[in-house]
């Protein structure tokens, strides 16, 4: 899918209102991460996805041709330059509250391993009879190293 534009002041209005949306769809994924409210962050994931690969389409169209922005008045490259420096704060923001997700939940998961590996590791122990009870069976864990 590409920007359908009339001229250069058309297509860096079009691309000024993707930034500002992709934007604040990002920021406040962002906000619902840090919230610790992954469920609801992932249920923007289609949107932004969307958004963000018709960006990233349109970027590299332009980086490959100015000529399709430049004849656009110089009040609306800047708003352009604007949204797109906001684009990228919210970016960093967004990757610091996944960063600290990410440590998070593997912080959680290598808690539980390590009590299940130390349940397991329990010494025998002998029953009334002399006989050794049975232990408890061997059940497995697995790591979604994605999380």
């Amino acid at each position: 899918m590409a920007i359908a534009a009339s001229d250069a002041a058309d297509r860096v209005e079009q691309l000024v209102i993707l930034t500002e949306r992709l934007t604040r769809l990002i920021a406040e994924q962002a906000a619902l991460f840090e919230q610790r409210r992954p469920i609801e962050a992932a249920a923007m994931h289609e949107e932004i996805s969307r958004l963000a690969n018709l960006y990233r389409h349109e970027s590299a169209r332009v980086r490959a041709d100015t000529r399709m922005v430049a004849a656009a008045p110089a009040e609306a490259r800047t708003r352009l330059i604007r949204a797109t420096e906001g684009f990228d704060a919210v970016l960093a923001r967004q990757g610091r509250a996944l960063e600290a997700a990410r440590t998070v939940t593997e912080g959680l998961v290598k808690a539980i391993a390590e009590e299940v590996a130390a349940q397991r590791t329990q010494g025998s122990t002998y029953g009334s009879g002399g006989l050794q009870a049975p232990g408890a069976s061997a059940t497995a864990i697995t790591l979604n190293k994605r999380a």
